[in-house]
């Protein structure tokens, strides 16, 4: 274990090795209106690897609603022990697709889950497609984390569900090979503070229930993540730990953060109202110790970072548990 000041804003971290992105592994999925592309990064060395699903969002840029996202957290979670599976979901920008007369579009809100279930149900199928790294991985040990649109993805995989009643379709999309789940910025219950133009463009919103997320979750969000384009309630983006069952829920408020935690979605993103790499820094660390003392009994990183979190001088964030 090291610490880490300038990938890990000074918590706690194993050591970095370099890692290999291997893109894309394509698998042809019936009545799918695309093929699903999956990108794969993974330490070049290391053995019991766990599996990160990681679900992009909705956003506007052109690349980063893709699996050529997330480049600052994907890329250290991968250098830290990780296999980072990031598919591009039929919503992506790059896709064409959001106009297009076809179900669930613009956000395609339930295909983003049954992406997730394909990726499972041909796992072995995607780390084959990338030298040097059959063997090496514990298929047992997945988790996913997703941002905005990918955080309600994230959700369903968990248990939250879309109860709108004139859609006939199965509400139970979670998955019990999903173990743990990082929420970030994910969208919340509509209430009396929701939006007109939210309820508008995207419906389904209206039907958000976290009632049945019963899987473990951290859900992460920020105290100036505020758009009254969705709600005029600041606590709206943290409704999947407020309004899901206990026992296994901790929320991570970073302070001062607003949608895009400091710019996790790539690279100097220009949609970055925030930037802070101190803030990206702490984020992935924050992530990476709870996702391993998650899928790894006894592992303490999580507690470590939490003590680390607490004895900083200056705030960064809080944590909250239920």
């Amino acid at each position: 274990m090291s610490t880490s000041y300038a990938d890990a804003a000074g918590f706690p971290v194993s050591d970095p090795t370099p890692i290999v992105s291997y893109s894309p592994v394509t698998l042809e999925v019936p009545d799918r209106p695309v093929p699903l592309e999956i990108k794969v990064s993974a330490p070049v060395t290391g053995t019991d690897l766990p599996v990160m699903l990681l679900s992009h969002g909705h956003g506007m840029a052109n690349f980063i609603s893709s699996l050529r996202g997330y480049g600052p957290v994907a890329d250290f979670w991968a250098a830290h022990g990780f296999v980072v599976v990031q598919p591009t979901h039929l919503d992506s920008t790059v896709l064409g697709l959001r106009d297009q007369d076809l179900p669930d579009a613009p956000l395609f809100w339930r295909d983003r889950a049954v992406d997730m279930h394909v990726v499972l149900d041909h796992l072995e199928e995607v780390l084959a497609a990338v030298p040097g790294l059959p063997g090496r991985v514990d298929t047992e040990k997945v988790a996913a984390v997703g941002h905005s649109a990918g955080g309600h993805t994230v959700s369903l995989l968990l248990g939250s569900r879309v109860t709108d009643p004139n859609d006939p379709r199965e509400k139970d999309l979670s998955d019990p090979r999903v173990k743990a789940g990082v929420v970030i910025g994910g969208p919340g219950v509509a209430d009396e503070h929701f939006s007109p133009w939210a309820a508008e463009h995207y419906p389904m919103m209206k039907h958000i229930d976290f009632g049945q997320m019963t899987g473990a979750a951290l859900v992460i969000a920020g105290d100036e993540d505020l758009n009254p384009h969705f709600s005029s309630r600041l606590s709206y983006r943290w409704d999947a730990y407020t309004h899901s069952p206990g026992g296994n829920k901790t929320l991570l408020t970073f302070l001062g953060a607003q949608h895009l935690f400091g710019g996790i979605s790539g690279y100097d993103a220009a949609e970055t109202s925030d930037e802070n790499p101190e803030r990206v820094a702490a984020l992935r660390a924050l992530v990476w110790a709870y996702l391993r003392s998650r899928l790894f009994p006894g592992d303490t990183s999580w507690d470590i970072a939490v003590k680390a979190l607490e004895s900083r001088k200056t705030p960064l964030a809080k944590v909250e548990t239920k």
